[in-house]
């Protein structure tokens, strides 16, 4: 497990008279109106996601008087997407990213690297860019047609991510490459965690809180299937420090990543709230009174096969054996 690195929240204002809530305005009763899922799809296993819920979740977010006071986790990311790209020595005539919400990759990079980005939504960048509508399992661009796509904190909300793999790699061009992050399976197991104890605790049982995440032994392993190769891998832990557990969900709600799963529990009841507000502290606080939440981040970079890409030896070319590790400063004066 990678050593979690701290990022602290910023202050939020609080409006007058809105007080702390545990379900944003009107939500209740849209879970409660929510159409059931697809015919012929099943809860947890094909189609887990409310998808309509989640727009009106990301909706609702962009539409709050103080949009920006939750950015600094996408914002983390995004620089840490933006990093990959800068460490590939070459600049990409034509980018596409998914899930762009307000640019968090394009605002850490320049024309430069970039010369035209396509994105999901509008925000400033000094690079040209064209919005679209799109969808990403099911992606509206002709086969071989980006250098590159990035992807931040978007694609754990897909219900078929293995097609939205392979849509990426159909409409990248050969020699392109993919880079996205998206949170790993550790994400929010600490307000996982009290919540459930404390629905055991009031009401004698628990339903899911927390959204489900891919595992990184299931990463490597989709988009080898979706045809990526050349694949890197590697985890990263965030810890934001919180005033309590209704700080952390309220930020949820800012950043638009409230739970939209179709078994998901609409509401809470009060006083297993104060139970959990209470566990969280107890199980996991800080010395100062505050409490962590660890947002566990998986990157990924794939790329779509080239003639001129690098090749893997043939088996059996090797000259020396591994077990021969040993003797390595022998072998150095040796030459």
């Amino acid at each position: 497990m990678a050593a979690a690195r701290a990022l602290w929240r910023p202050g939020l204002p609080v409006p007058r008279g809105c007080g702390r809530l545990w379900a944003q305005p009107g939500r209740a009763a849209a879970a409660a109106a929510a159409p059931p899922p697809p015919s012929g799809a099943s809860p947890g296993a094909r189609s887990p996601f409310d998808r309509r819920l989640k727009r009106k979740q990301k909706n609702w977010a962009a539409l709050r008087p103080w949009p920006a006071e939750c950015e600094y986790l996408r914002d983390e990311v995004g620089s840490g997407v933006a990093d990959r790209v800068l460490d590939i020595p070459r600049t990409f005539p034509l980018a596409l990213d998914l899930g762009s919400g307000r640019g968090y990759i394009a605002r850490h990079l320049n024309q430069e690297v970039i010369e035209k980005l396509v994105q999901k939504s509008t925000s400033e960048s000094e690079i040209p860019t064209v919005s679209v509508v799109a969808d990403e399992e099911c992606l509206p661009f002709k086969e071989n047609t980006f250098d590159l796509v990035v992807s931040s904190l978007s694609l754990h909300w897909v219900n078929d991510l293995p097609k939205a793999f392979r849509e990426i790699h159909q409409v990248l061009k050969p020699d392109g490459v993919f880079i996205g992050a998206m949170f790993g399976g550790d994400t929010l197991y600490e307000l996982r965690c009290s919540l459930q104890l404390a629905e055991l605790e009031r009401e004698g049982g628990f339903s899911p809180h927390v959204s489900p995440f891919v595992a990184v032994s299931d990463l490597g392993h989709l988009l080898s299937r979706a045809g990526f190769n050349t694949l890197t891998v590697d985890t990263d832990e965030i810890q934001v420090n919180y005033p309590g557990l209704f700080e952390v969900m309220e930020d949820l709600q800012g950043m638009g990543e409230s739970n939209c799963s179709w078994n998901r529990k609409p509401l809470l009841h009060r006083d297993t709230m104060l139970a959990a507000a209470a566990i969280y502290q107890e199980m996991y606080g800080n010395s100062d009174g505050s409490v962590p939440a660890t947002f566990q981040i998986f990157y990924m970079i794939g790329w779509k096969f080239h003639e001129s890409q690098a090749k893997p030896a043939q088996r059996g070319s090797a000259t020396v054996s591994l077990g021969d590790l040993a003797k390595i400063d022998k072998l150095l004066h040796q030459k």
